[in-house]
């Protein structure tokens, strides 16, 4: 049981974001710290790609994390992103230090925009030397978005200890990692994520925090309007902007979206400076992938005049051996994974913790379970002479029998129950049965984890199988992932039978209907009860507690067919029975059908794009941070170009108006050439998780 038990000198960071999983394993020796693994990895799509289902993409990554890393053995700290969580800033009175608490609380009022029942806060207070002002810090997220964030996490069996905002992350990460004192010049942190940007100011021991909706989003979505391309397309010229023969071109494309993002970082600096009307700011450092796109570095260090740094690699933590150069290329995206890794290990300037104070409780008290169990088995060593006599006296009078009236009123009961039941008094179960069945399927949840685990690991398989196939195109795309759960002989008469659970379908239209074979052009209709073909459902499931799942996938292997055959069929076959696992795979004989796509359907983006002005990203929801005056004193002002609706001008020089149309007169450009393959067919696979096959045998050969 030890075993299990995290280890409170080392922790996993891990950072679940819209473009991919970053994690880092840091262990202290109380003075130093050792980098023990890390993780990064992109998602196969960005999470803001449009129609894609965000909780299903960021289930099968969670999978594929859970699969191929051990996080039981650490502290595992976790970040929530910026635009979905609360920080207010505000002076405190001069009040005495054990009334600060109370003081906050009527700050946490006024500031958070949802009553305090409805949401986990904490925070932390700044003073500064030479200043007798308190400034405190409220950090927040609602109950709900936290507890969706660690269902899926607790799907694939990760229990997180720290949940924290991901800039607060990132100031701890560089607060370390640069030694940040009261002295250190005022510096800017910017974090230019997929759906939004964090920006934090450190200044003489203070930290100021806000997020704004623009990020790696919007350079993609001013790609795709302006060569006409599909999102996937347009991220990928983006990722490749500097290497693309049409990077000229491609700058110019982005170049709006980079002076919305200087105004914003400059409206942001104006009223830090107008709170703090002494603060020098020297220095910003920029992280995030969307922070490497080309001409940005230089473009920010013209409109702010202040230097701007790209982080190459950090200072007090590094890998050696042969994994040193890809922790290096690594490091722009896992300065939030560090810093949750700090918090983790108590080694953190701000210690916000936002997870539910229950679930610390409950994790605490499974910590000391192990030494709780260790315990017992002493005092009941200790005192097993107490119940030596009780048991034989206990022992005596079983074998002395029942006497002779007792067994006659036994006897009795028995024959009333009997007539009773033959008469119809009795039912058969009824709500004791439903209520049975509903915790059975409780207790059977965590298979849920194991089969998006299994997911993940067999597209894992096949994409390691892909060959020449060019582009950075998955060989296969997961559009939707169904469970339903089916209790066993013992439910004949299960209301509940095929209740689903934890696969529900995102996509309306492919949930209510399927095409029916015939290829492309044939008709539709409602889609078939799993199991209810000719045949039903095989013999050898129906008699046991099960788990029917369906999985939709799209492909771009040229012959899908035999690539489907040698993948997806083959790791099915080998995986069906694994030692050690409390269920095991069942496939029918034809376990996985398909349909090809015509070539006009599977262009990827093939859809009408129609007209598109706005950039700011898809539809989510976005809280600014911040409430943000206009930046007083005309602190380096930009103008307000293309803000409102209608065509957005493209913004040259400052002064210059120059269009599209003009841009488009003056140097045409044809789209970029289309080299990623399109997908070539559709293939759904199908079977059978069926629960503990292994006590299921052993109670039939008893019976």
């Amino acid at each position: 049981m030890g075993k299990n038990m995290a280890s409170s000198n080392t922790c996993w960071g891990i950072e679940i974001g819209a473009g991919g999983v970053r994690g880092l394993k840091l262990q202290s020796d109380g003075e130093n710290l050792r980098v023990l693994d890390f993780i990064s990895f992109d998602h196969p799509k960005v999470l803001s790609t449009p129609e894609l289902d965000q909780d299903d993409a960021t289930r099968v990554a969670l999978g594929m994390l859970a699969s191929q890393y051990d996080l039981s053995n650490a502290q595992v700290a976790i970040s929530v992103p910026g635009h979905q969580s609360f920080a207010r800033f505000a002076k405190l009175p001069p009040v005495e230090p054990k009334k600060v608490p109370d003081i906050v609380k009527f700050e946490a009022v006024q500031q958070i925009p949802f009553p305090l029942e409805d949401v986990e806060w904490d925070f932390q207070t700044f003073v500064s030397p030479d200043s007798p002002e308190v400034e405190v810090g409220i950090f927040a997220i609602t109950r709900q978005r936290i507890m969706e964030r660690l269902t899926l996490l607790g799907d694939v069996g990760i229990t997180p200890d720290v949940a924290t905002l991901s800039p607060i992350a990132l100031y701890n990460a560089f607060a370390y990692d640069l030694e940040f004192t009261e002295s250190t010049m005022g510096t800017i942190l910017l974090d230019i994520g997929t759906l939004a940007s964090d920006l934090v100011i450190a200044h003489s021991g203070r930290v100021w925090v806000r997020t704004f909706p623009i990020g790696g989003h919007q350079f993609t979505e001013a790609l795709a309007e302006t060569f006409k391309l599909p999102y996937s397309k347009a991220e990928k010229l983006k990722r490749e902007a500097e290497q693309s023969k049409h990077a000229r071109h491609v700058f110019q494309a982005m170049r709006p979206v980079f002076t919305d993002l200087v105004q914003e970082v400059q409206r942001s600096i104006g009223y830090y400076q107008s709170l703090h009307p002494n603060s020098e700011l020297k220095r910003l450092i920029g992280v995030g992938s969307t922070f490497a796109l080309p001409g940005l570095r230089k473009y920010l260090k013209q409109q702010l005049q202040i230097d701007v740094y790209k982080l190459e690699q950090f200072k007090r933590i590094n890998v050696d051996g042969p994994r040193a150069g890809e922790f290096q290329t690594a490091s722009i995206n896992l300065s939030t994974a560090y810093g949750l890794a700090l918090q983790g290990l108590r080694m953190a300037t701000l210690e916000a913790n936002l997870m539910p104070t229950k679930l610390v409780r409950e994790a605490m008290w499974r910590r000391k379970t192990a030494w709780f169990g260790a315990a017992a088995a002493v005092a009941a060593a200790a005192s097993a002479a107490l119940f030596i006599r009780p048991m034989m006296d206990n022992a005596a009078i079983t074998a002395a029998g029942t006497p002779a009236q007792f067994q006659q009123a036994i006897n009795d009961a028995g024959a009333r129950k009997a007539s009773a039941q033959k008469m119809g008094v009795l039912a058969g179960g009824g709500d004791q049965l439903a209520a049975e069945q509903m915790i059975h399927m409780l207790d059977t949840r965590e298979i849920f984890g194991h089969i998006v685990s299994d997911v993940g690991a067999m597209l894992a398989a096949a994409e390691s199988e892909r060959g020449d196939l060019r582009g950075d195109v998955p060989v296969y795309t997961v559009n939707s992932i169904t469970t339903d759960y089916r209790p066993g002989a013992s439910a004949a008469a299960d209301p509940m039978s095929g209740m689903s659970q934890s696969g529900r379908e995102e996509n309306p239209e492919f949930t209510e209907f399927v095409q029916r074979p015939g290829g492309p052009g044939a008709s539709f209709g409602p889609r078939p009860t799993p199991g209810a073909g000719a045949g039903g459902e095989p013999e050898e499931v129906k008699d046991k507690a099960r788990i029917y799942v369906e999985v939709q996938l799209t492909t771009i292997a040229p012959d899908y067919y035999k690539f489907t055959t040698d993948t997806i069929e083959q790791w099915l076959r080998e995986n069906a029975k694994r030692k050690g696992l409390s269920y095991e795979i069942y496939l029918e004989d034809d376990f996985w059908t398909h349909q090809r796509l015509e070539a006009s359907s599977a262009a990827p983006g093939a859809r009408d794009r129609g007209p598109r002005t706005a950039r700011r990203g898809p539809d989510t929801e976005f809280v600014e941070i911040q409430p943000m005056p206009g930046a007083p004193g005309g602190r380096m002002p930009v103008p307000e170009q293309g803000r409102g609706g209608g065509e957005r001008p493209y913004v040259g020089d400052p002064g210059t108006t120059q269009t599209q149309v003009d841009l488009d007169r003056l140097a045409p450009l044809s789209p970029p050439e289309d080299t990623g393959p399109a997908p070539t067919g559709t293939v759904t696979v199908r079977w059978y998780v069926i629960l503990e096959p292994e006590a299921e045998a052993s109670e039939g050969g008893e019976s």
